[in-house]
């Protein structure tokens, strides 16, 4: 009986892409230009809305800047302390179409630095995407899988916008306390707390370049820092223009030789 001949594998050919203008080009890489995106978060009292203002006033050098407010005009009961100035737009419904049409607005007008305080109100609040979600899925049975294809592309446009804004992005988010059981040393189980939770979409964090948590003892960690003089620090109540904006405009400005 013949044997059957060993299968040969036929290169298929390559699919060209559709033609169209889109050029891809590399350059080489450079920092100029670049806005820093930060986020504080933490529980109430921590002391993130006022470690916000400062940061925002040491990079807009002493310039106005621009807040938008969901805490009820919180923001507003530091100004003027230590010469900080800025122009803030109050908000009371925090659907994300509304702080991308802020967005818009506060870089039309120019402002070199913006805080959103909070950043939580837009995935939980009033109107906010959890809200949309569930305002969609009723539109299909209470099927909140159907809701997320609503929801979705209303956070990602959001996060789309924070990302573009031509300047400087602080956003604060209020944080939740986990805690976990573990064996202390007399072998009984006790509560012990591990961190803190933000309160908006789970992966936020990757977004911004310099992720931060505050405790009620008005002490900052870095949970994550692209600026390496921060990575990993820990500071007990902070003075946001010197001891963060400063880094990270050094940071920024540095052009280390190719």
């Amino acid at each position: 009986m013949s044997q059957l001949p060993p299968p040969v594998r036929t290169a298929q050919p390559r699919q060209e892409a559709p033609a169209d203008n889109t050029v891809i080009a590399f350059r080489p890489a450079s920092k100029k230009g670049r806005g820093a995106r930060i986020s504080i978060q933490g529980v109430a009292g921590s002391g993130k809305t006022w470690t916000s203002l400062s940061i925002a006033h040491g990079l807009a050098a002493g310039k106005k800047f621009a807040v938008v407010d969901t805490e009820h005009e919180s923001a507003s009961l530091y100004y003027g302390i230590n010469g900080i100035e800025f122009d803030s737009c109050p908000m009371d419904r925090y659907d994300p179409r509304d702080l991308v049409k802020a967005l818009d607005q506060a870089a039309a007008a120019g402002y070199g630095v913006i805080v959103i305080d909070s950043l939580t109100h837009f995935w939980k609040g009033t109107d906010g995407t959890l809200a949309q979600v569930e305002k969609a899925a009723g539109r299909f049975g209470g099927n909140s899988f159907a809701g997320w294809k609503d929801g979705t592309p209303l956070q990602n446009d959001m996060v789309d916008a924070l990302l573009s804004y031509p300047g400087h992005v602080i956003a604060t988010m209020r944080s939740q306390t986990e805690w976990v059981l573990q064996e202390n040393a007399r072998g009984r189980r006790e509560p012990v707390m591990v961190g803190m939770k933000a309160e908006q979409r789970k992966g936020i964090e990757y977004e911004f370049d310099v992720v931060a948590e505050m405790n009620v003892e008005n002490r900052l960690r870095f949970l994550k820092s692209r600026c390496p003089a921060l990575h990993q620090k820990a500071i007990d109540k902070p003075d946001g223009a010197r001891d963060i904006a400063e880094p990270v405009l050094a940071w920024l400005r540095s052009n280390p030789t190719q």
